[in-house]
């Protein structure tokens, strides 16, 4: 090693040894490479042939030093360059900092010197905060004569519910109160001084009127929501008017609050917010709540329950039918007033069941709420409406009564009926009451109740069939056996109700004909009319019975078989005769005029005796079919009865052709009135044989006739189309065309007693109802045969 070397390498480990004393870090550093590099030397050159590429090594270490030695020159110098804009920075910072500094000190002297001017200027600050007040006054002044009368005219408009006008001077009376009070707080804050109490309160007190005014146009306003369904029906624009008004208020308040909702913002004006929206919704509550309140609780305890229930349940259906066609077209798409009303009801019915079922009620009265709450609530009749479905999602109700509620009531149920003797009692009892109800509303003076679909009925079918059926499957959790008896039992009870009902029925007939003079009764053929469909609904219910009932058990019982359903027709049939005797009673006062001289020249008494039977044949519609088309077509069938016994009393005998011609001109018009009349009767199931209606033109072309030779073809055919005509009857139409010799008379009557038919299977006579009336001939032996 030369002498260079081992200076240099001395050099090196002086360096070294100072590295170390400095940075400990960099000498473990040296071991470790030095170490590697030993580890790497020995294995690289572990035999002698190795040591021939150590010039290659070498040179390829040498190269990857300078590289590492150069990478590391370029990044020191990057570093030092970046330090050197730094600091250039920082003494840039400086300079300018020093700048800034003198100026903040030049502003700070001049500020202190026009300081002593601002004190001369406080006197002409409060001159003009004198002078703005000032100009508030003057340019309010106008506004504050005109409150007075804006006041009153405002007082009136609301008086005469013209509300969207008193509305829109109420807003101005506001604006102009907040505008003023602000005027002042500006005043004050300008002034340096908060707005005094004092200004407030003469403030308010100036405007206390719109205060006044506010609490009138609300009470108006909830008291159109209040009567929104009678409105919605008659003339909703009240309603209409009041939820404009309520959407204005609601949109100021949203208003305001966004502009001066901050601490630091506007004050709201006094009465601000006033939430009418909210306020809406909740007196549409207590609105149903006042709905329910005014079902009448006559008769709620018994058997009058069912029909209270069904009387809510009809209020319930046509207020809703109301709100879902009329007032929700009436309100914007987000009230959804149908969800609200439902909502409403919902409450409402759960604190009455809830009353309801705290009663001490009796078996029967159980039964009633258990089936309304269990089947008719949720029912496609009610809540089960697919129209409704879609508004509200059930769950979101609740229950109407509580489990607990619900499994109290069935527990008491089940005890009051587990034995047939006591069921019997039970239900003759309840039978009994209910017939007692139903004939206190006999004597109403109003029209009974209608079901959905507009038919008369009353409650008495309701209350029975829900007895029944609860009975019958409260006796089926026990045993099909005891349910079979449960039936037999009802079925015996219905008979037994119908014959009494029957009875009722001639009782109630008897009762109007002695008091026809007093008009006691108005509505005496509106409760017959009831009174049919009420036996119609029970023979429904009564063939429910009957198939639920095992064939087996049929036979099992001592007793004669029931009979319920040949009770039921026999109270039906005295039903519609007693309509039938109603309409001739109406109908009498005007047959008298009847094909008499007078009806011949004026055909008086015809559109009267129509004007009769359009009355009842409407009232007749009410009727559950088919007992409502068999009432049209009795009603037919009388009028065409009495009609030709009128014509058989002979009250008028034509004198000649023309007065032929004439009287069977009169019969076809009145018999196209009468066609007119019954043209819309809707009768199922085949069309009768004989229509009555086509007996007067055939009576009016007999009467018509002009050769006399021609009647007896004309009465041949005539008897072939009713064979139950009999002589005396063409013999009376004979004396009425006047013009008719003995020969014709003597040849016509022989050929009708020599051709007369049997009347044929299902042919319904019309003569043989007609009597005619004994003629009374001068100068005849009564024990002679007159010739």
């Amino acid at each position: 090693m030369s002498a260079g070397d081992q200076r240099n390498g001395g050099d090196r480990a002086g360096d070294t040894v100072v590295q170390g004393a400095l940075w400990p870090e960099v000498e473990r550093a040296e071991v470790l490479a030095r170490g590697a590099a030993l580890k790497w030397a020995s294995v690289v050159f572990c035999r002698p042939e190795h040591l021939e590429r150590l010039s290659q090594y070498k040179k390829r270490e040498s190269q990857r030093t300078v590289s590492v030695h150069t990478r590391l020159k370029s990044m020191v110098q990057s570093y030092l360059e970046g330090v050197g804009w730094g600091l250039e920075q920082l003494r840039e910072a400086r300079i300018e900092l020093k700048e800034v500094s003198q100026t903040l000190k030049k502003a700070g002297s001049e500020a202190d010197q026009n300081a002593e001017g601002a004190q001369s200027l406080e006197r002409m600050r409060e001159v003009s905060a004198n002078h703005c007040q000032l100009l508030a006054a003057v340019s309010n002044l106008p506004r504050l004569y005109s409150v007075r009368t804006l006041v009153l005219e405002t007082e009136r408009l609301v008086e005469s519910r013209r509300l969207l006008e008193a509305h829109a001077h109420l807003m101005d009376l506001e604006h102009w109160q907040d505008d003023i009070l602000w005027q002042l707080h500006g005043a004050a804050g300008r002034s340096r001084s908060s707005l005094s109490q004092e200004d407030k309160e003469l403030v308010q007190k100036y405007f206390s009127g719109v205060g006044q005014l506010v609490e009138a146009l609300g009470k108006e306003l909830w008291a159109v929501v209040s009567s929104a369904l009678a409105l919605a029906r008659q003339n909703p624009t009240p309603f209409v008017s009041a939820v404009r008004i309520v959407e204005r208020e609601e949109a100021l308040d949203q208003s305001l609050l966004k502009e001066r909702g901050g601490p630091q913002g506007r004050p709201l004006p006094p009465g601000r917010p006033r939430c009418w929206r909210a306020a809406f919704f909740q007196v549409l509550e207590e609105a149903v709540s006042a709905r329910f309140r005014s079902v009448s609780y006559l008769h709620t305890r018994g058997p009058g329950l069912a029909g209270h229930l069904s009387a809510l349940q009809h209020g319930i259906m046509a207020d809703l039918a109301t709100v879902r066609h009329l007032l929700e077209h009436c309100v914007p798409a987000h009230y959804q007033l149908t969800a609200a009303y439902l909502r409403a009801s919902h409450r409402c019915l759960h604190t009455h069941l809830a009353q309801v079922s705290s009663w001490d009620l009796e078996s029967g009265e159980i039964f009633a709420v258990l089936n309304w709450v269990l089947h008719i609530y949720n029912s496609p009749d009610m809540m089960g409406d697919p129209e409704l479905v879609t508004e509200m999602d059930k769950e979101d109700l609740g229950p109407l009564i509580s489990t607990e509620g619900l499994e109290h009531l069935q527990k008491v149920k089940m005890k009051t009926v587990l034995s047939v003797c006591y069921l019997q009692r039970s239900v003759s009892e309840w039978m009994h009451k209910a017939l007692q109800v139903e004939l206190q509303d006999w004597q109403r003076d109003q029209e009974p109740d209608t079901d959905h679909e507009g038919f008369y009925q009353t409650c008495l079918p309701t209350i029975i069939t829900q007895m029944l059926e609860e009975n019958t499957r409260v006796a089926l959790m026990i045993g099909p056996s005891l349910r079979d008896q449960t039936i037999q039992m009802g079925l015996y009870e219905i008979e037994n109700l119908l014959n009494r009902f029957r009875e009722a029925l001639v009782e109630f007939g008897k009762d109007h004909r002695r008091n026809l003079t007093n008009n006691k009764n108005e509505f005496y053929l509106h409760y017959l009319l009831a009174s049919i469909s009420n036996c119609i609904i029970l023979k429904k219910s009564t063939e429910s019975l009957q198939q639920q009932q095992s064939s087996r058990s049929a036979g099992q019982y001592s007793r004669t078989p029931p009979n319920p359903m040949a009770a039921l027709d026999r109270a039906v049939r005295r039903a519609c005769r007693l309509v039938m005797d109603q309409l001739l009673l109406d109908l009498q006062p005007f047959l008298s005029g009847l094909l008499t001289r007078p009806w011949l020249q004026h055909g008086d008494p015809t559109p009267k005796l129509c004007h009769v039977l359009e009355g009842h044949l409407e009232l007749y519609s009410r009727v559950r079919p088919p007992c409502g088309q068999r009432l049209q077509e009795e009603a037919q069938w009388l009028m065409v009865v009495e009609y030709v016994r009128a014509l058989m009393q002979k009250k008028l005998v034509c004198r000649s052709g023309e007065e032929r011609r004439l009287l069977a001109q009169q019969m076809l018009q009145d018999d196209q009135l009468f066609r007119e009349i019954f043209h819309n009767m809707d009768v199922e199931g085949s069309e009768p044989e004989v229509n009555p209606l086509a007996l007067l033109p055939v009576l009016a072309d007999f009467i018509r006739l002009k050769d006399p030779g021609m009647l007896t073809l004309e009465v041949s055919g005539l008897a072939a189309k009713y064979p139950d005509i009999g002589e005396e009857h063409v013999s009376v139409l004979l004396d009425v065309r006047g013009d008719v010799s003995r020969d014709i008379r003597r040849t016509v009557l022989d050929l009708l007693e020599q051709s007369a038919p049997p009347l044929p299977a299902g042919y319904r006579p019309i003569f043989t109802d007609i009597l005619v009336p004994p003629s009374t001939m001068a100068f005849c032996l009564p024990t002679a045969k007159c010739v």
